[in-house]
Formats: C-alpha cells, sequence, structure tokens
C-alpha cells in the first residue's frame, strides 16, 4: 500500500495555504504572506521574509551591506557621516537643521531595509554625526530649531538602538529625557504644542519652550517616542512605558487632541520604514513590549488587517511615498512580522 504523501512545511508555504493564528481564539489571517514576498524577488525583502515569518537560517546580514538599494542610500555622505538635504522651505533654513533630517531619513533605509549596524563604518560615521547633535539634556534638537522634539529624539534613538547602540550612554541619557518630560497621563505631546504655539513661531526662540505637562498626549507622538522604548531590550519592559503602551491602545482609531495629522484617517495610512503614527507602526511597537492578542484593543487591530488581505497574501492599502515601488512589499512584511509576534506560524 503506498505511503499517505506527507505535508511538508515548504508545500504548505509555495501553496499559501499557511495561516498565522493569534491568541487564544487563534482567528487567522486567510493567507499566509511569506509565498508572495518570496516571490518578488525583492533581495532584502526575501531574507527578512526567510528570517522573520519562516523562522530560516539565513546568512550574515551583511550580505545585504553590498546590495545595490544599500549603495544608492550611501551615495552623497558628507565626510562629517550627515547627508545633505535637497529641497526644503530656504526661509527656514537658517532655523531647522535640515541636515540632521536629512541623516535621520537615510538611516531609516539603511537600518530597517538592509539591517545595517555600526559595523558598517559609514553608519558608525552617521552615528557620531547624529549624537553630535545630542544637548546636554539629552535629546536631538535641530529639526525644530531650539524647541523639544520628542518625536524627532526617539526616532533617531530608534534607529541607532538598532544599529548597535543600545549600551552606549548617550543613548540611555537620551531615553532617560524621554521619560522625563511625558506628560502627566502618561504619554508625550511637542512641548511647543501644548502651550497653542504654532512651529513657525517657535522655531525664532532662542530657548525650548517647556510645555505644560497637566495637557493631554498626543497619540502622533506617543507612538513614535514608543518606538524607541520598544527596540531597547532592558527599557521595553519599564512600567512607565508599559503604561503609555496602554494610553496609545486608548487612541486607535480616534482623531489626536493636537492639530498635526489628527484625523482619524491616518491610523490607515501607512509607510516603510515606519515615519509616524498608524495602526501598523503602533501593533509593531506593542508586539514587542509584552502587549498580548488576547487584549480586545488589540485583536480590533489586528481584525482591522485580517479583513482586508487581498488573494496574493499582500494587502493593497492607503500607502505613503507611493514612488517607492517596493512599499507594497515593505508593508506585507511589517503586516506578517506582527502577526507573528502576536502569536504563531503554523
Amino acid at each position: 500500500m503506498p505511503r499517505t504523501p506527507v505535508r511538508t512545511r515548504t508545500n504548505a508555504l509555495a501553496r499559501g495555504r499557511r495561516t498565522l493564528h493569534t491568541g487564544a481564539d487563534r482567528w487567522t489571517l486567510p493567507l499566509d504572506p511569506a509565498p508572495a514576498l518570496l516571490a518578488s524577488r525583492e533581495e532584502a525583502v526575501a531574507y527578512f521574509a526567510r528570517r522573520d515569518l519562516l523562522g530560516q537560517a539565513v546568512g550574515p546580514v551583511e550580505s545585504l551591506w553590498e546590495s545595490p538599494g544599500a549603495t544608492r542610500v550611501l551615495r552623497g555622505q558628507r565626510v562629517g557621516g550627515g547627508w545633505p538635504y535637497h529641497g526644503g522651505n530656504l526661509r527656514l533654513r537658517a532655523q531647522e537643521d535640515y541636515e540632521q533630517l536629512a541623516t535621520y531619513t537615510r538611516l531609516r533605509e539603511l537600518v530597517e531595509k538592509f539591517g545595517m549596524t555600526r559595523e558598517h563604518p559609514a553608519l558608525a560615521r552617521a552615528a557620531r554625526y547624529l549624537y553630535g547633535g545630542q544637548t546636554r539634556e539629552g535629546d536631538f534638537r535641530g529639526i525644530y530649531g531650539n524647541q523639544y522634539s520628542p518625536n524627532y529624539s526617539a526616532g533617531i534613538l530608534e534607529l541607532l538602538i538598532k544599529a548597535g547602540y543600545a549600551d552606549d550612554p548617550r543613548t540611555r541619557r537620551c531615553l532617560r529625557w524621554l521619560l522625563s518630560i511625558r506628560q502627566a497621563d502618561g504619554g508625550w505631546a511637542v512641548p511647543l504644542r501644548t502651550l497653542g504655539a504654532k512651529y513657525t513661531e517657535a522655531l525664532g526662540l532662542g530657548e525650548p519652550l517647556r510645555g505644560d505637562p497637566a495637557k493631554p498626549s498626543s497619540h502622533l507622538i506617543t507612538g513614535v517616542v514608543l518606538r524607541a522604548f520598544a527596540a531597547h531590550p532592558a527599557f521595553r519592559g519599564n512600567k512607565q512605558i508599559h503604561v503609555a503602551g496602554e494610553l496609545l491602545l486608548s487612541r486607535f482609531f480616534r482623531r489626536d487632541v493636537y492639530p498635526d495629522r489628527s484625523a482619524p484617517e491616518f491610523w490607515t495610512k501607512f509607510t516603510y520604514p515606519f515615519w509616524f503614527t498608524d495602526l501598523l507602526s503602533s501593533l509593531d511597537s506593542l508586539s514587542r513590549l509584552g502587549f498580548r492578542a488576547d487584549d480586545p484593543r488589540i485583536a480590533s487591530g489586528l481584525r482591522w488587517f485580517r479583513d482586508r488581505q487581498a488573494r496574493d497574501g499582500l494587502w493593497d492599502l492607503t500607502l505613503l511615498r507611493t514612488g517607492d515601488k517596493t512599499l507594497r512589499l515593505w508593508v506585507g512584511l511589517a503586516i506578517g512580522r506582527v502577526f507573528r509576534r502576536f502569536g504563531a506560524m503554523d
């Protein structure tokens, strides 16, 4: 009697039948996104899909550092470690550090898409440049002139942590600074916004506005700041960070209290690497902070993605930066990672 063929894991993947499930109720994505990501032939996407979604052994991430995509991002780096900014408001250039913004933008690509770390000389130079803009208080100042910017400070720090600077004293100083400027409700806001000030008015001030900690937090700012703490293995278990995560969860699909990207529809406009706070970037952070899929609020976010999965296993969502032809793939990978962390892959 012939033996019944064993359905191997590889065969199941090829047919796109493997599912992702989360929580005790084990509801699933209709399709596994991994086959579509592998079929794209995007080298970096395929690498991370194999590693993070399939759990396969892959070669060293350094193999991506010499790829054409990484080489393009590295072009134009200045001797001092930063990148020049092309464009922007010329009237505000004297007040805002556009080179810091350009360097932050390049670092997002190098770290998140190519896994680059401090072992690469160009990234080490960029880190020296960015840390050079750190104040004695601990924040990274310049993109908002002399004003405090918890969102950009945390955004820069998140990448430096992922690039291997988690144990650097300058990293810990910034994390402590972020904890020190929380709003009373446990989240964060741009201090000048809590006073009703406009960015253009505050940029010309010589000293930073301290803000009103009694005012409510912004979920836009809180979500960005949480990404830095979620990336740090020693700080992600901090009780104060869990409080901030609860606050972010309570704001899902709601309007922000401040005018910056305040409309509820911004929860469902996506990009990768993450920039603003949206549903995907929030779930990504919360999955690292110990929140569970059996929390009804987490489940509602996961269900939103499950209900919108396309027939090829990826998603057709509202994407920012539509000039990036690979963005749909990267967003699909990020969604798969979130489901993987919240549950398991069969």
